[in-house]
């Protein structure tokens, strides 16, 4: 089992946090995501995948970019766990 997360990525954020749920332009679910790392040389999206596979409480390796490399807006899929459950582990409050 695998879940799809669609993430927009904030980098050179004060904090690595994340902000929760929010919807894109097209009206689809999006977690907002901020990082301290800069957007150079995957240093963004390392920190991002760390971010993530700390709070769904799932090994780094468990994460990984699916689409979006090189954009504000990716795909994380997440191994061993079901869409339902990686975003309730996600929700912020």
């Amino acid at each position: 089992m695998t879940a799809r997360i669609p993430v927009k990525l904030t980098p050179r954020a004060a904090a690595d946090r994340i902000d929760g749920w929010d919807v894109d332009p097209d009206g689809r679910p999006v977690l907002k995501v901020r990082v301290r790392a800069q957007p150079v040389e995957g240093e963004a999206n390392a920190a991002l995948i760390a971010v993530l596979a700390k709070a769904l409480g799932v090994p780094k390796r468990a994460v990984s970019l699916a689409r979006g490399g090189q954009s504000r807006l990716k795909m994380i899929e997440v191994q061993g766990l079901a869409e339902d459950e990686a975003k309730a582990r996600l929700s912020v409050g």
